[in-house]
Order: C-alpha cells, then sequence, then structure tokens
C-alpha cells in the first residue's frame, strides 16, 4: 500500500510543478511580457502541434506569436479558470484579454478592448514546455476587431 501511496504524491507533485511551469509562462511571459523566462520555460526542441496561422511549429515560432500579441495587445494578459494535470501533461482553460493597439492578422490597431477563451495542454518535462495543443476562439477574436459579423 505504501508504494501506491507514494506514486500518488509522486504523481500529484509532478502535476503540480507542471502546474506551475505553465501558470508562469501565461502569467509572466505571456502577460508580462518577460522573454528571458520564455527562453528559460521552453525547451530548445519545443513543438507545436497547433501553431496559429503564419507560424511555425517550433520555438522560434511561439517566440514571435508571443511578441506579436504583446506588441498588438501591449496589456495583453490572461485569466486562469482551471487547470488540470495528468503526468507531465496540463490542461489550461484561461480568456485572454487586452486592448489592440497594433496590427493583428492582418487588421489594423482598433483600439478595442478584447477577450477570447483558449484550451490549451502543455507537456512539461524537467521543468521546461517539450509541447503544446491548443485551441482558441479566434473567430470570436475577429468579431470583436470588427472583421467578421457579430
Amino acid at each position: 500500500m505504501t508504494t501506491h501511496t507514494n506514486e500518488h504524491t509522486d504523481a500529484h507533485a509532478l502535476g503540480e510543478a507542471a502546474k506551475a511551469v505553465v501558470r508562469r509562462n501565461t502569467e509572466l511571459v505571456q502577460g508580462g511580457g518577460d522573454f528571458a523566462l520564455f527562453d528559460q520555460l521552453f525547451a530548445d526542441d519545443f513543438v507545436d502541434h497547433t501553431p496559429q496561422l503564419g507560424g511555425t511549429p517550433d520555438k522560434a515560432g511561439a517566440r514571435r506569436l508571443y511578441h506579436a500579441l504583446r506588441r498588438a495587445f501591449p496589456d495583453f494578459h490572461a485569466v486562469i479558470h482551471w487547470q488540470s494535470a495528468q503526468g507531465d501533461m496540463v490542461t489550461t482553460y484561461k480568456t485572454y484579454h487586452g486592448t489592440h493597439r497594433d496590427t493583428f492578422l492582418g487588421v489594423p490597431a482598433t483600439g478595442r478592448a478584447i477577450s477570447f477563451d483558449t484550451v490549451d495542454v502543455m507537456r512539461v518535462r524537467d521543468g521546461r514546455i517539450t509541447e503544446h495543443w491548443g485551441v482558441a476562439h479566434l473567430y470570436s477574436l475577429m468579431q470583436q476587431l470588427g472583421v467578421l459579423p457579430a
């Protein structure tokens, strides 16, 4: 019985550590623009299984996306609603917020406040993000920017 308890405790600790890495990325890199921390948190062989339009599925592509978001929405930040960990995989449901101050996805600055929901899964190994899968409600974002009908 002790072995099962230790395995459960180890898995829980691994999950909590992985969630902390993802939370630091969401709050300090995406929300705070700390790109020195980005380099620490993302593995050099990072793979994005769902890169955004025109992006590349690697660490450089994730960095470019984060920079584009921070440039277009200087106050970009997320509210994390919940996180769940299963082993080294962390699922996060969050809502991004910001004010559109520069071109994003070809849309010139509108000055509008935006928010859109995202669900993503990140694999964390040895304290670094190694993989990502995500679904962002970009249709809602484009509606808010006036590109698509409400």
